[in-house]
């Protein structure tokens, strides 16, 4: 049996919308400079690593993050996987959360706590979203048996795989949310994602 793939999992760099509060979801929004610092910062804290591929979003504020980081370390360009996009949020994609806060308080009050079971209109419910990300995660996990391999994504796709490493519910919310940039590690063989370390130095 081969060994696992060692993964490490990084949400994308800053967005001048995450600094404005407003809800992204699929709608393509690029990095800011500040992201595109927090880039190649990331990059080259992973010098070192021995990734042998980059896998991202093909959303770009996350494929920016990705081609910046492979830049860095000299690795081939990202390649784009589907499942790994950020939850589809439907109807209020684009909506200052401040002006959602007064449309409707209950939905940003379940927002802001990152409740997994909320009900986005036109938006993806939740085992729908949970399946894509989890089937990503073991397409790329099969294809780097014994290797390591990063992956740049997005929030609520991060609260994902944290809850599937950890053996929680689906509905289970985490209180925390990662920071831009931050990065997850985890082993990932077959249908298995468990928690992982991260090499020294990094």
């Amino acid at each position: 049996m081969p060994s696992p793939a060692q993964v490490c999992v990084a949400r994308h760099g800053e967005t001048d919308w995450n600094i404005s509060g407003v809800l992204q979801g699929w709608i393509d929004v690029p990095l800011n400079e500040t992201g595109r610092e927090q880039s190649r910062a990331l990059g080259a804290a992973f010098a070192g690593v021995g990734f042998k591929a980059v896998w991202t979003s093909p959303l770009s504020r996350a494929a920016e993050t990705a081609q910046i980081v492979a830049e860095v370390l000299g690795l081939a360009p990202p390649t784009c996987h589907e499942g790994l996009k950020e939850r589809r949020f439907g109807a209020i994609q684009g909506v200052p959360k401040a002006e959602l806060a007064e449309l409707n308080p209950v939905l940003m009050q379940q927002l802001s706590r990152r409740n997994p079971a909320t009900d986005f209109a036109q938006g993806e419910a939740m085992d729908e979203f949970a399946d894509r990300v989890l089937g990503a995660m073991r397409d790329i996990g099969t294809r780097h048996a014994a290797e390591r391999v990063l992956i740049v994504t997005h929030g609520w796709v991060m609260d994902v795989i944290t809850r599937e490493s950890q053996r929680l519910p689906r509905h289970a919310i985490l209180n925390l949310k990662r920071k831009n940039g931050e990065g997850l590690w985890l082993e990932s063989e077959g249908t298995c994602i468990r928690p992982g370390t991260a090499p020294r130095g990094t």
